[in-house]
Parts: structure tokens; sequence; C-alpha cells
């Protein structure tokens, strides 16, 4: 196997970073529609509840169905990879979103209103710094599970590594089918561990030391 990885590794290289590019863009875009839909709904009870039953609902429709249902309005390559990655992403960070800012403490944004601070700005520096931690919480779930719908994304030729897993197990039996089908796999799960790592650094970095759990 090693001697298969050695002879195509930029071939390799440049599948991998297709993948990561696919899923951290992606999960950037679900983040801000997440983050919009929560901001709107979070104050409103049914609104809120119905925002968690939509995220809920969501991830119980199979990617390959979705990923052929969007064949015919945007036909196969990047588009529906796109569309699919980010919508199955956007649905753990809504939940956590929604969650989030509902659990922050009223009296904190009452406290910023009483300083003079606008209601945007309570949001923007009260309510979501506290709520943040969960919904970076919701931001490394998705960005995992995304990684193997990344590779899904394969069956409409999306970008990425599951070129390589969807190869070995169309050649099952064939010569170096099951090498192709590891390489891939591999890879993508090296590069989900580096993305968290990342995303725990980020958490590091952006979460003020008095509420890190």
């Amino acid at each position: 196997m090693w001697d298969y990885v050695v002879e195509r590794g930029d071939q390799i290289a440049f599948l991998a970073y297709q993948h990561a590019s696919l899923v951290i863009q992606s999960v950037a875009l679900a983040t801000a529609i997440a983050m919009l839909v929560a901001v709107l709904v979070y104050r409103n009870e049914r609104l809120a509840s119905a925002a968690n039953s939509v995220s809920a609902v969501g991830l119980t429709i199979p990617s390959f169905a979705l990923l052929g249902m969007l064949v015919a309005p945007f036909g196969f390559g990047v588009v529906s990879a796109v569309i699919a990655v980010t919508f199955y992403a956007a649905l753990p960070i809504l939940r956590n979103a929604v969650v989030g800012l509902a659990g922050v403490d009223p009296r904190h944004a009452e406290a910023a209103r009483g300083l003079g601070m606008s209601r945007l700005g309570a949001l923007v520096h009260v309510e979501l710094p506290l709520a943040w931690p969960v919904i970076l919480a919701g931001i490394r779930v998705s960005t995992q599970m995304v990684m193997g719908i990344a590779a899904i994304a394969a069956y409409v030729l999306g970008p990425g590594l599951g070129g390589f897993i969807f190869s070995g197990l169309a050649r099952l039996g064939g010569a170096n089918a099951v090498y192709s089908a590891l390489t891939g796999t591999i890879a993508v799960v090296v590069i989900a561990l580096v993305v968290d790592l990342l995303l725990v650094l980020v958490g590091r970095l952006t979460i003020p030391r008095g509420i890190r759990a």
C-alpha cells in the first residue's frame, strides 16, 4: 500500500486539498446561514422549536437521495456537492446556535441595555460571546459529520477524496482496489482530525477563560 500511496502522492495531495476546501468553505457558509436564522428565531419559543425540529428532520434525509435530487436542477459537479454539504453542515450548527443563544441569561442582555447598548450591541458583545462555546461545539460536530458526506459527494462527481473510495469499491477484486478505498478513507480521517484540532485552537483563542468548560 505504501508504494501505491507514494506513486500517487501528488494526486492524493491535490484531492485532499479539494476535500478540505469543500468542507471548510461549506461549513463557513453553513455557519453564516445558521447563525442568521438562529438570531432571528431564538427569542420566539415557537420559532426556536420549529428550527430545532427542522434540524432534526433534515438529518434523517439520506445523503445519496439528496445528492440525486440535486443533479436535476444543478447538474453533476461542484455546485451540487456544495449545496448538499452546506445543507447538512447547517443543521447541527443551527440547533446549537438556537440552544446557546436561548440559554443565555436574559439578565445579561438587560444589564448591557442598561449600560446604553443597543439590542444589536447586546447581542454582538454579550449574548453571542456567552453562547459561542455551544455554537463552536456544533461547528465541530458538523465539520466531522460532513467530512464523510463530502466523500459521498463523489457520487455526483464532486471534488475530493471520495473518488478514491468509490473507484476502489467499484473495482473490488481488481488490482489496487482495496488500496484505493483505504487511501481515500484514511486520508479523510486524517483531514478530519487536523481540522478538528484547528477548531480546538480557535476555541482556545476565542472563548474567554471565564466561560471555558
